[in-house]
């Protein structure tokens, strides 16, 4: 079902593949909004994979609840490639541009009725079950760190199968389109992922709020 998403779209050239980096980390600060530290994340294997949610763990977390995580993520990623093209603006949240974390934020409260934090800084905190990279499934949040600080995030995107994820990249690239996670610069990058999905509501929408 879902994974006829990723070859409706073929990939773009790689040396476009530099997605928020060039206007990182200006590109996700919100001067009003933004948490005053940093949330930096855990990048040693180890501990990384000591933090992953097992499969009992994640459907304990989801706990009951009615909704279908795989219509869901249908719903979302459906709504996100019908925007791919649309223009990568800094702090923009809707069809007439988005950045990164506002294209993800715009999807998921339009499609899910979530709201998620604005900035990757604060949507990466998010308590989530933590997802392994060989366990994604499509809907789940992609963190990257693209502005050179190793494991401070600075970008962000949707997995949407077959090992590609949709994302606002940046100016230069085009603004929303799709990328794969086995290329070079997105496989260095990559941070963590969370299945934000699983906090979704059965009902009114609700605001997903991150860890203190």
């Amino acid at each position: 079902m879902l994974n006829r998403f990723a070859p409706l779209v073929p990939l773009a050239l790689v040396t476009l593949l530099f997605g928020c980096a060039a206007h990182s980390p200006v590109s996700q600060q919100e001067p009003k909004q933004q948490v005053s530290n940093s949330v930096t994340a855990q990048s040693s294997s180890v501990l990384f994979q000591e933090e992953l949610a097992t499969d009992k763990e994640l459907a304990d977390f989801a706990g009951g609840k009615s909704y279908q995580l795989p219509v869901l993520a249908d719903s979302i990623l459906e709504r996100g490639m019908s925007l791919i093209g649309t223009r990568y603006r800094f702090g923009g949240t809707s069809e007439a541009g988005f950045d990164c974390s506002g294209f993800i934020g715009y999807l998921f409260r339009e499609e899910a009725g979530m709201n998620l934090p604005r900035s990757t800084r604060e949507m990466i905190n998010v308590d989530a079950p933590l997802v392994a990279r060989s366990a994604l499934k499509p809907g789940d949040l992609l963190f990257f760190a693209t502005n050179g600080r190793r494991g401070r995030v600075s970008h962000a995107g949707i997995y949407l199968g077959d090992n590609q994820f949709i994302h606002s990249s940046s100016r230069k690239s085009g603004g929303v389109r799709i990328d794969s996670l086995g290329d070079s610069y997105w496989s260095k990058t990559f941070i963590e992922a969370k299945r934000a999905l699983a906090m979704a509501p059965t009902a009114a929408p609700a605001i997903v709020t991150a860890r203190k």
